[in-house]
């Protein structure tokens, strides 16, 4: 099997599992090209004594012929036609009670778990039936679910309240990979990157193993982006759209919503989404949004005011592939070397500093370290001035329990040290004033620096009390 890169405390707590004893039912989700699937099987591997994958917009029948095709190669028995899945739960009942005794576990794992239950198909109540009267009864049986469709897992699975409500032991939600998991991934794969240029490469696809993985280590970085964007037959031209058809039933609805969020780089309010939208800020909505939440494509926070107010919630789009879509695949371009030839521009040096922010608010656990305040407990969030005439405004503030508060500017430099002017040190000391005339904190306030290289010396880098660097974002 291939090896695992990362992916520590899943790993961890997967071997918790896996030694407790004990009947487990554990539910692995997150977004598409995670590596979930890779991380099951490699890590359980010959312990896996049946695996089935659900496949995308398939009949009840073709589901149940797959099912049957897996059965029959584990038993070495002819295929049979499947009525329903009360019958092919039970043959596979059937197939684990032969199975001999041994010191291992017997790891049944589902993927793609979604897929299978398709209309009116009885998949859920046939599932339930199977693990409350028969896996759950077996000390040596493990049962691992696998779902892209992050919504109909924690709708329909974690959160079900039906049979099999409170019926999962463990939950695992596989988020992308962070820079540091990026740089053992591409390390292992021969990459000679730096970390300036993997954090370029994060900017554009993030963590995810699956766009990873079609890097070529002995092309430059600018030609891998063509190749991978925007040339003829480039892999990931129409991926946005495949990935949000594979996700949500009625995925236009999803895309608008996310096509609205791209429009703002701070974020909308729900009454905001509903009106460039044009549709009503009810149930449906909500379910969409809490959707795209769950899937790790956007991301739910509150602006600080003078106290936290839910209404003041703002939705952000946070997926690095779908942002960088919108900023530069879904414009017409007929350049197969667009990247290339667009690298050194105004338009690229705008989108990095963006970017760049977005990828410190992914890294909120290693700026925290990096401060050595990840002992204690925080808030962050981002703050708006109340005063319209300022318009002032915080990307992320760090509120600590210590009675201090971090005030955090993010600023991408590709060639040096990042360097304070006159005019931006009198900004940042107005913005100062600013959150702590306005929200009334009485706490110590540091102004904090997150950069590339560092914090260039000059009669105004005193303005500054923290530096985080982009080798801090990397532990």
């Amino acid at each position: 099997m291939s090896k695992l890169i990362g992916r520590e405390n899943e790993i961890k707590a997967l071997t918790k599992y896996e030694q407790s004893g004990k009947p487990e039912f554990v539910a692995v989700y997150g977004r598409r090209r995670v590596g979930k699937t890779f991380l099951v099987k490699n890590f359980f591997d010959d312990r896996i004594c049946f695996s089935a994958s659900g496949t995308f917009e398939d009949s009840r029948e073709t589901q149940l012929e797959n099912f049957s095709l897996e059965l029959s190669n584990r038993t070495g028995k002819k295929p049979s036609k499947l009525k329903d899945w009360t019958e092919a739960f039970w043959q596979l009942e059937q197939y684990i009670k032969q199975l001999p005794d041994s010191d291992k576990r017997k790891v049944i794992f589902l993927d793609e778990l979604p897929w299978f239950d398709t209309q009116k198909s009885g998949f859920i109540r046939a599932l339930d039936y199977f693990w409350n009267h028969f896996l759950s009864t077996r000390n040596d049986c493990m049962l691992v679910v696998c779902g892209s469709a992050t919504s109909w897992m924690v709708n329909n699975l974690i959160n079900d309240k039906g049979g099999l409500h409170n019926r999962i032991t463990h939950e695992i939600h596989l988020r992308p990979f962070t820079l540091r998991e990026v740089e053992l991934y591409m390390k292992n794969a021969g990459f000679k990157w730096n970390r300036l240029v993997i954090l370029q490469t994060y900017m554009i696809i993030g963590g995810i193993p699956y766009y990873l993985d079609m890097l070529d280590k002995d092309e430059t970085f600018p030609t891998n982006i063509d190749n991978l964007m925007f040339a003829d037959n480039a892999p990931l031209r129409n991926e946005f759209k495949r990935l949000y058809d594979s996700l949500f039933g009625r995925s236009e609805k999803y895309r608008a919503v996310i096509s609205a969020l791209s429009t703002s780089k701070k974020g909308l309010t729900r009454k905001e989404i509903s009106q460039k939208l044009s549709t009503p800020s009810g149930s449906n909505l909500t379910n969409i949004l809490n959707d795209l939440v769950n899937c790790d494509f956007i991301r739910y926070y509150n602006i600080r005011k003078k106290t936290i107010n839910t209404t003041n919630g703002i939705y952000q789009l946070t997926d690095f592939f779908t942002l960088f879509h919108f900023e530069f695949m879904s414009k017409s371009t007929t350049s197969s070397h667009y990247w290339t030839e667009l690298m050194k521009s105004q338009k690229i040096s705008n989108w990095q500093g963006l970017a760049f922010e977005r990828v410190c608010m992914a890294h909120i656990e290693q700026v925290k370290r990096a401060l050595h305040i990840n002992t204690i407990y925080t808030e962050y969030f981002s703050w708006r001035s109340t005063d319209t005439a300022l318009k002032a405004q915080i990307d992320m503030v760090i509120e600590r329990a210590d009675h201090n508060t971090n005030i955090c500017e993010m600023k991408f430099d590709s060639e040096d040290k990042y360097a304070i002017d006159k005019t931006e040190a009198e900004k940042i000391r107005k913005r100062l004033k600013a959150y702590k005339t306005q929200t009334n904190s009485r706490n110590g306030l540091y102004m904090t620096l997150i950069t590339t290289y560092g914090l260039k010396q000059n009669i105004y880098s005193d303005v500054v009390d923290n530096v985080v660097t982009l080798d801090e974002l990397f532990t």
